[in-house]
């Protein structure tokens, strides 16, 4: 969607980010200082699985759709955790920090293993437009700042986007560090690097969100940010991941669903960096191909890997590809009430389709087993089979689970039930933001 940038907004974002760049070196240079130094430059975005800091996460504001917690998901989170990182919560009012700390263990907050503060945000996507920690070539750490417009669903100006994209610049404040920024729009979940210098993105996505600039204005802006120095555009993500106001999708029965106001296709959904030389990609299995959205996302997936079987690694060399199922198809029926239906009932639909307003609809989760978060000493990642459900997912939940820990041998695998989630258009990894420990390259 071409949507024109505030200009105002951002040159004031830019003088701010210069103002604390200012800051932060100015206290150990003189007014002599020495001109013959490197400038100042970001070389370095550490990659997930470089050892951590602390894990952010954001105190869920709302259910996207009833009887399905995000705030019971959180907490399973953060339990999953304890043992192995330090874990931040922010909540985005004081009534909101009073009921994570209510409900976030006593132990936990008292030992300082879990953390809770208040910084503004609207919902508690902290993967999209959370503090991206990076490191300079003088070995500090900075926040990389790229701009947001609410996934494509809004603009830069919108009241709702604006809170979002200032929550990384409060984090850095918090944290005192310098922001590096971008008048370019960009979201965490569609970034996936490697540490040593490679972005996995989606065309799809990149190009969506900035419709003004080339592929190679994107890429300076990724180094420029990031330090990175090979950029592998992937072409579209999962299916179940479209834009929601493309239209409905048709189900094997014939009848339609809606996606949940998801991203139109962030790589975290089915490309991941496991080290910095191989890569897990999704699949479809072939039990699934009588689905038509199987079949779609079979297209796509054997599209990009098409495009990872031609691409090196920092060595030059081709990367290690390793598939992923992906879940059956997961289908839930949203009613007036439920968030997700009284945001996306508002919508104008550009297949030209008209939203039964007052009606119950199908929604599709944003399922996926590769939306995965990994930590210091664990992977937490989702799983799908509740009972009386088909057996058949039951299996497919325990491959992911046995994939997971062959790639991760030394960390623990925790398999979490995050359909609540799901239900919103995103996942584990969606919903948390890593800080890497510094001096780890």
């Amino acid at each position: 969607m071409n949507r024109p940038y505030n200009l105002g907004y951002l040159l004031l974002r830019k003088i701010g980010a210069i103002a604390l760049l200012f800051q932060s070196i100015s206290g150990c240079q003189s007014a002599a200082a020495d001109t013959s130094e490197e400038p100042l430059r970001v070389v370095r975005q550490a990659a997930e699985y470089d050892p951590q800091a602390a894990v952010w996460l954001i105190w869920p504001p709302v259910d996207h759709l009833e009887d399905y917690s995000n705030e019971q998901v959180t907490l399973e989170i953060i339990e999953a955790l304890l043992p192995h990182t330090p874990i931040k919560v922010t909540a985005a009012d004081s009534s909101l920090l009073l009921k994570a700390k209510a409900m976030i263990p006593a132990s936990a907050q008292e030992s300082g293993q879990v953390q809770v503060i208040e910084v503004p945000s609207e919902e508690f996507w902290v993967r999209d437009m959370g503090p991206v920690f990076v490191e300079n070539n003088r070995g500090e750490q900075m926040i990389a700042d790229f701009n947001f417009d609410s996934w494509g669903y809004g603009d830069t100006t919108d009241a709702y986007s604006k809170t979002e994209e200032l929550y990384d610049e409060r984090v850095a404040k918090l944290n005192g560090l310098p922001v590096i920024s971008t008048s370019m729009i960009s979201e965490g979940g569609d970034r996936e690097v490697n540490g040593e210098g490679v972005l996995m993105v989606v065309e799809a996505v990149e190009q969506g969100r900035n419709p003004g600039m080339t592929k190679t204005e994107m890429e300076a802006e990724f180094q420029r940010l990031l330090g990175v120095k090979e950029v592998i555009w992937l072409k579209q993500g999962v299916y179940e991941d479209d834009h929601t106001f493309l239209g409905p999708k048709e189900l094997d029965n014939g009848e339609k669903a809606y996606t949940v106001v998801t991203t139109n296709g962030h790589i975290d959904e089915f490309a991941r960096f496991v080290n910095d030389s191989t890569i897990l990609l999704a699949k479809v299995d072939s039990a699934d191909l009588d689905d038509p959205i199987a079949q779609e996302n079979h297209r796509r997936m054997e599209e990009n890997l098409g495009i990872l079987q031609q691409a090196k690694d920092q060595n030059g060399k081709p990367f290690r590809i390793v598939r992923m199922p992906l879940p059956q198809t997961i289908v839930g029926t949203m009613k007036p009430g439920d968030s997700v239906y009284d945001y996306i009932s508002t919508l104008e639909y550009k297949d030209g389709s008209t939203f039964p307003v007052g009606e119950p609809v199908k929604v599709l989760a944003a399922a996926s087993y590769l939306n995965f978060l990994i930590t210091n000493g664990a992977i937490l990642a989702q799983k799908y089979w509740r009972p009386g459900w088909d057996e058949a997912i039951k299996a497919r939940d325990e491959e992911a689970e046995a994939i997971l820990a062959k790639l991760f041998p030394n960390r623990k695998i925790i398999m979490i039930d995050a359909l609540a989630v799901n239900y919103g258009g995103g996942g584990i990894h969606c919903i948390s933001m890593q800080e890497p420990e510094m001096g780890n390259e």
